[in-house]
This record gives C-alpha cells, structure tokens and sequence, in this order.
C-alpha cells in the first residue's frame, strides 16, 4: 500500500490519480468521483458487469494509501454477516469460567461477555473504526444482490455513518469512509439509498479508450494486436447477445492470446478463444464460423481505409 495522501485537489488531480493506479476514467467519471471525495458521499456506481466498478475502488485505496474494506454482497446478506456478530464460543467459555471461579453476578458476567473482546467486527462496522492511514476505502460490491431489507438496514450507515449495537450503544466514525456502491442492476436499488449517495453509470467504454485500458494493463500486447482485439471487441458488443464482453474480458482475451504467440486475429485462434471473451454457449455459437470471418474481414477493410 502507498504512503497515505490526501483526497486530489481538482477533477485533473482525480484523472492523474486514476492513471496512477492505471485505471482509464473519462473526465465525467473522474468529476463525479471527485465531488464524492470532497462532498464526503457514496458513490454509486451501476454498469453492465466486467466494465471496471470494482477497480475504483481498488485503485483509490492503492493511490491513496488507505485500508480497502471490501463487503461482498450475495443473496441472504444480514446484518451479522455485514456489521458484526459475537464470539457465541468464546462468551460461554467465559461464563463457564466465571462459574467455576465462583462468580455468579450475572452483572458482571454479562457485562464481561458482552465487551469489546467478544466482538466480531465485520466489513461495516470495521470502516467506522479509526485508522492512522487516514478513512478506509469501504466498497460494497453488487448491492443488487442483496434485497430490500438489507437495504433499508444501510440506510443508517450511509446517512450518519454510525450504527447502533444494543449491548454496547451507538458506534460512529471520527471521520466518514470513503464508500463506492457497485451495482450490475439486476434489479433495481431503492430511491432512498440511492438519495444518499453520488451516482454514475459505468459503460462499455468507446475503441479509444478501450486501446488505451489494454495498454495500461496488458503493456506485453503488440499495438496491432491490440488495435485488432478491441476492434473485434466492440464489434460484437453491437451483436444480439446475451451477455456482451466486458473490458475485464477484453484483458483476459488480449493475454490469452498473447499466451499463444499470436501476432494477428484469424479465424482459428478466435473460433478457439471465443470461451475465453464469451461465458454462454448461445453466444458462442452466435459468433462461431462465418461470423467471425466476417468480422474479421470488416476489421481487415477498416484498417485498409
């Protein structure tokens, strides 16, 4: 993790913290990620999935030196599996050795088993616990996941950045994390949380940026490969498919064939590496033979021009 920093000035020291962290942001997303940072508000991020949400966060607790907390959301979350739970083993050894020493003030021994040391911080509540490296980067990865009474249980924490434990009282941080929402909107998130925070919508991104996205991660790829690849990349997201490439498919393809010394697309090499860009086989088989040889020829013919 790099030194700890403080939050970039200007939409361009947001740029040129992004391209630190290697990460190719267009100027809207940059600008509302600094507004978020200065503001001191979630960022909402919604986008098809694979289109680089989850990276920002990535890249702003490396640039920024900060903890990244990450909650990974999925369908069932409470909220003892997100803010904390207690140590059930641990507090019944102790009552049990409170016993057997002769202690029986169910005061005491409740106020003992109920302390700090029995608690079991999970993601939420460990963003609200001072760092010296400055507030964590709290990301809350695919909210859409969850469902509305998990919802409704955030909108405490992302309101006051506080949350309330019975036995111990209300917990609030020093200083608010920084919080990015990641979302691939399989369903809708209600208007209240969404209220509470910035938001920005992550799409596929156009050919130039995508080139240079390749080149900031994938550096080994040869500049014609690439420009083939992205090429081919971005023709057939304007195909009728069920699930379209994202950039983190365009990178896992670009070093895929770089794995197999490829110097240029045919119809071989992709035909043979379509399950490396595509994950369903209708897809596959949307694209499979003529149809990559026709792409193939446009992105040709292109070129040409």
């Amino acid at each position: 993790m790099a030194k700890p920093v403080g939050a970039p000035a200007s939409i361009d020291d947001t740029l040129a913290l992004l391209t630190r962290g290697a990460y190719v942001a267009d100027r809207s997303l940059a600008t509302v990620l600094f507004l978020a940072l200065k503001m001191g508000r979630p960022l909402f991020l919604e986008g098809e999935a694979g289109v680089g949400k989850t990276e920002i966060a990535k890249v702003l607790s490396e640039t920024l030196g900060r903890r990244l907390i990450r909650l990974q959301c999925y369908e069932g979350l409470d909220a003892a599996s997100a803010l904390y739970e207690w140590n059930y083993a641990g507090q019944m050894m102790a009552i049990r050795l409170a016993e057997a020493a002769g202690d029986r003030d169910r005061d005491t021994i409740e106020s003992d088993v109920f302390s700090e040391r029995f608690l079991v911080k999970r993601p939420l509540l460990q963003a609200l616990a001072p760092d010296p490296a400055g507030p964590p980067v709290l990301l809350i990865d695919e909210l859409d996941r969850t469902d509305e009474a998990f919802e409704a249980f955030l909108l405490e924490i992302l309101s006051d950045f506080q949350a309330t434990i019975p036995e111990l009282g209300t917990v609030k941080a020093d200083k608010p994390p920084i919080v990015i929402i990641t979302s691939n909107r399989t369903r809708e998130v209600h208007d209240a949380l969404k209220r509470r925070c910035l938001y920005h919508w992550v799409g596929y991104p156009s050919a130039e940026r995508e080139m240079a996205i390749v080149a900031a991660k994938a550096p080994g790829v040869d500049e014609a490969l690439t420009r083939q690849i992205v090429a081919f990349v971005q023709a057939i997201r304007k195909e009728d498919l069920f699930k379209p490439p994202g950039v983190a498919e365009t990178l896992d393809w670009a070093s895929a064939l770089v794995e197999l010394d490829a110097v240029a697309l045919d119809p071989q090499i992709v035909g043979d590496t379509l399950g490396v860009l595509l994950k369903y086989q209708d897809d596959i088989a949307k694209i499979q033979g003529s149809k990559v040889q026709a792409l193939i020829n446009e992105i040709k013919a292109e070129a040409a021009r």
